[in-house]
């Protein structure tokens, strides 16, 4: 195990530095939205339900079962909504935590590695990257995801690369565990053992005195054991399944004691179809082969400037066998062929990748940041990234592009939309003056003050101007005042934010319900109680062929999510739209 020497005055200071930078980019925004789709409202959703009817085993989406995701995840948004009160102040708190989480992981490990210095530009590396702060000022699982990921990477690696470490690595299995709970591809971390198994053949430098199994590959160094380590390798199995077992176990046993058929069916889906099916079979977000290409390239910026120095050192570390530089860079590149052998990809797959190639960086990125090349293409990333948003802000106010004008009525904006494009004008100045002033000495600088202020206009400007869009706050307000308090909303192709931000009395007939279904149930619904007032929430191309005939129109609500919305009366159901006459067009 290394020891590490204490941090000086200097060095403490560093991480003041950092960890006040961090906790500014990852918090600013929190508590000034609520849940935006695609993923958000849905996990929200399925918390709030939890959380309110207490099944922690079983999700519900309404009234289905959901069955795409394990339940630690909404398990984790209940706790903080336990803690805080308040689902607004809590759905960002798992990802606010986990990205501080990785950042410390990731500095530590890299100050273990090789020092506080290299460390702290990992840890710098991986906060630079834009689709680590957009992400984690997400309420997706992708970023606790990371978080895990990262967790098992670092315990393995301290046991692998500085151990022997037991605990280290039985707490990076038990963390793949939790991984796999938390989403099913949560065991990537332990592939590392591949390439360090072949590291260990060819007797690569840099790897813990260890031994990998009852088969002795090299001779040991003097004093390292021998066959009792057996026990100790396979407790990382068994501390893996430990974690899985937590969940899955009693999940199991109450799916087959119940009897139910929609337990068996939430089994089924949630361990293969969810898995494996989804992997080898993707039925969305279909992608070429190349496709994480251009997000690393693309949205690792400014981090994946440095790819183009940093490939020399790799070689030359590959050619002197550095298992520190290459073992987690092994790593990384084996999720990324496994993602990329899915047709089924989606940007925010590869991000737990980021810190394992910050890692394999870290040796060499403070000799990076004095060549003049380097410093020259961040301080054109960060003028080219400044002007562009400076024009776009400006062409905002004065001139709006079509497409600007076309945004801001998807997003359902008026006036307010100036707030967005006076906040693009702002940090776009502010970043062109950071680098003028910076030049090309200080261009890190210059960097780091347009992304501060880039992702702190992201999260105080935009977040409460986009929010009543969309969240559908202000949809799902507008229903409830046209509707009256003591209507019945009846929801017919509805989404999760619709649900999520329902007030009063709903009622709904099905997500994974077909169209033409649900339309049979509401009109059926409305007909049951022609006495109270009751109304339809749904969109007019969902509801075109019931206004054939029909003595009223149906109410425009508003647009939300790039969608208009409408409250349907009785009245205004033609005879195409009775229960009967309705066919149903699913496959």
């Amino acid at each position: 195990m290394t020891l590490l020497p204490k941090l000086d005055a200097r060095q403490r200071r560093d991480l003041y530095w950092l960890s006040g930078i961090a906790l500014l980019v990852l918090f600013a925004g929190y508590g000034l939205r609520d849940p935006w789709p695609s993923d958000e409202p849905r996990f929200v959703l399925v918390a709030r339900q939890m959380f309110d009817g207490g099944s922690w085993l079983f999700p519900h989406r309404g009234h289905e079962l959901y069955p795409d995701k394990p339940p630690l995840y909404f398990w984790l948004l209940a706790g903080a909504r336990s803690l805080l009160g308040s689902w607004r102040w809590s759905f960002l708190l798992p990802s606010l935590l986990s990205g501080l989480g990785v950042l410390a992981l990731t500095y530590d490990l890299g100050r273990r590695l090789w020092n506080h210095r290299a460390g702290l530009l990992a840890a710098v590396a991986v906060l630079s990257a834009l689709q680590f702060d957009y992400q984690f000022k997400r309420a997706q699982i992708d970023p606790t995801l990371v978080f895990t990921t990262t967790a098992a990477l670092y315990g393995l690696l301290r046991h692998l690369l500085l151990g022997p470490d037991w605990r280290a690595y039985w707490l990076g299995c038990f963390f793949a565990g939790i991984g796999v709970i938390l989403k099913g591809v949560g065991f990537l971390p332990l592939l590392v053992l591949l390439p360090y198994a072949a590291m260990r053949w060819q007797r690569w430098l840099g790897l813990a005195p260890l031994q990998l199994a009852p088969l002795q590959l090299t001779p040991l160094q003097p004093g390292v054991g021998g066959g009792s380590d057996r026990g100790r390798w396979a407790l990382g199995a068994l501390a893996f399944l430990l974690a899985i077992a937590l969940w899955l176990v009693p999940m199991v046993v109450a799916a087959l004691a119940s009897g139910d058929p929609e337990h068996r069916a939430y089994l089924d889906n949630l361990l293969f179809k969810q898995t494996a099916t989804r992997y080898a079979e993707a039925w969305q977000h279909n992608k070429p082969a190349w496709y994480f290409a251009g997000i690393i390239a693309g949205f690792w910026l400014p981090f994946s400037l440095a790819f183009a120095w940093l490939w020399r050192d790799w070689r030359d570390a590959w050619r002197a066998r550095d298992a520190r530089t290459w073992l987690p860079l092994a790593w990384a590149l084996m999720v990324l062929a496994f993602f990329s052998a899915s047709p089924g990809k989606r940007d925010m797959y590869i991000l737990p990748m980021l810190p394992a190639v910050a890692w394999a960086a870290a040796p060499y990125l403070d000799a990076l940041l004095q060549r003049r090349g380097f410093r020259f293409a961040l301080l054109c990333f960060a003028m080219a990234l400044s002007a562009l948003l400076l024009v776009l802000g400006v062409l905002g106010l004065v001139a709006p592009l079509k497409a600007m004008v076309a945004l801001a009525a998807d997003r359902g904006l008026g006036g307010e939309v100036r707030w967005l494009w006076m906040m693009l004008a702002a940090v776009g100045a502010t970043g062109l003056l950071a680098a003028l002033w910076s030049r090309v000495a200080q261009a890190p600088r210059a960097v780091a003050v347009l992304l501060v202020a880039l992702w702190c206009g992201y999260g105080f400007v935009a977040h409460p101007v986009l929010d009543p869009s969309s969240s559908a706050s202000a949809l799902m307000q507008r229903a409830r005042a046209l509707a009256g308090a003591d209507t019945v909303i009846g929801l017919v192709g509805w989404k999760e934010q619709t649900l999520l931000q329902a007030r009063g009395p709903t009622v709904e007939f099905g997500f994974r319900t077909t169209l033409p279904e649900q339309l049979r149930q509401g009109s059926a619904w409305l007909r049951a109680d022609p006495v109270h007032r009751r109304l339809l929430l749904s969109q007019p191309q969902e509801l075109a062929a019931c206004f054939a005939g029909a003595t009223a129109r149906p109410l425009r609500v508003g647009t939300a999510n790039r969608r208009d919305w409408y409250l349907v009366p009785l009245d205004a159901l033609g005879a195409g739209c009775h229960a009967d006459a309705l066919e149903d067009d699913s496959p």
